[in-house]
């Protein structure tokens, strides 16, 4: 690959009425800026992930990066989006714009801010990101999606309650040490697994504590060309950075084989000539515990049918053969759509320099990250490794 990461910042997730998108989107491009050991006039290109879909007034969202820094004037900037995955399709677009040669130093943004959004809208909003015709009129909007997708995996495959609650109550105990994360709390398995007027059921044989949180927040990273790495405080390449797009109708692929997910671990795999034995860890797309449990099968970490047993056993805990979501994940972390993959990235690239505090997973040297839009649609996967 020919792009690494050599800064970042990151702001907790959560509720936060008194920032607005403008102002979560100056704060880290400073800060991600200043900690590449860079100024502004050294960035060629801008990439904002953002996918709003109504969350915000304000739909033209590329130039507020500038208001970061006047030295970003005229400098290119672009919006991208590609639902839940909008922060990595930014990262991406990043790096093939140095892979082109059109620049050697990208910053990549990824913002939203969902909670100022009256509860029905947001519900109306995701539900965009699902193809209407088929879904559309879904009880319990994207919540509602993956209930079914939860109830037909049950039908399959057996009741998995006692994994989905294992992998809920895995990422919050993991989220108490993260800094950035929006619920800090260690429920329990027990709790993540019965209902309760704390935790009722929401869609199929979801629970709350199964569903990923409403999320105010934002993230950055600066890429750079290798050559202009080797001279950064710190360079991490991306061994890979692969993307599979998947039909939008659930109607014409097996929606419990995460097919997209699948071709993309293949793609980075081989791409990168290494093995999921390989990896330190995983920062994966939990907006449900029902997709963590599919994409431990889909990256091959369990045969299909099986990932409840990986869920049971603890390999994915901090601890185990693999740990996935050190982090929290989007369960405890937080997901505010476009921030969630440019955090993905940065929370990895934390773990990798030894900067990842309470997380930290020991002597970590590749992090995998999968990144996913709509119900394994869009499909992102990239690998790092520390080179400096």
């Amino acid at each position: 690959m020919t792009a690494c990461i050599i800064g970042w910042a990151h702001t907790p997730f959560g509720k936060h009425p008194d920032e607005t998108v403008e102002s979560l989107i100056t704060r880290v491009a400073r800060e991600a800026v200043e900690h590449a050991g860079l100024a502004a006039g050294d960035i060629d290109e801008i990439y904002l992930g953002h996918f709003n879909a109504g969350f915000s007034a304000q739909d033209f969202t590329a130039s507020l990066v500038l208001q970061a820094d006047d030295d970003f004037r005229f400098k290119p900037a672009t919006r991208v989006e590609n639902a839940c995955a909008t922060g990595s399709a930014a990262v991406h677009q990043g790096i093939k714009a140095i892979r082109a040669g059109a620049a050697r130093r990208v910053l990549v943004v990824g913002v939203e801010q969902m909670t100022t959004t009256p509860g029905p809208e947001i519900g109306l909003n995701l539900l965009k990101a699902s193809y209407l015709p088929e879904d559309g009129e879904t009880p319990a909007g994207f919540a509602g999606v993956f209930g079914k997708i939860a109830d037909s995996y049950f039908q399959r495959y057996g009741d998995k309650s006692d994994a989905l609650a294992a992998i809920a109550a895995k990422n919050h105990r993991n989220g108490v040490e993260n800094p950035y994360a929006q619920m800090r709390k260690d429920f329990g398995f027990e709790f993540c697994r019965t209902e309760s007027e704390k935790n009722p059921f929401v869609a199929g044989p979801l629970k709350r504590t199964d569903c990923s949180l409403v999320s105010d927040g934002a993230a950055a990273v600066v890429l750079s060309d290798v050559s202009a790495a080797m001279t950064a405080p710190r360079a991490i390449l991306f061994r890979a950075a692969e993307h599979v797009q998947d039909f939008l109708p659930m109607s014409k692929r097996d929606i419990l084989a995460f097919e997209g997910c699948a071709e993309g671990w293949k793609r980075a795999f081989a791409n990168s000539g290494t093995t999921l034995d390989d990896l330190s860890l995983v920062e994966t797309h939990d907006c449900f515990t029902i997709a963590e449990l599919i994409e431990y099968e889909a990256m091959g970490l369990a045969r299909p049918g099986q990932g409840a047993d990986v869920a049971m056993s603890g390999e994915t805990g901090k601890d185990g053969r693999l740990p996935v979501n050190p982090s929290g994940g989007l369960k405890a972390k937080g997901h505010p759509i476009g921030a969630t993959g440019v955090s993905m990235h940065v929370l990895s690239a934390m773990q990798l320099t030894g900067e990842a505090g309470g997380i930290q997973i020991p002597g970590a040297t590749l992090a995998g990250i999968f990144n996913m839009g709509g119900a394994a649609v869009a499909n992102y996967v990239s690998i790092l490794e520390r080179i400096r």
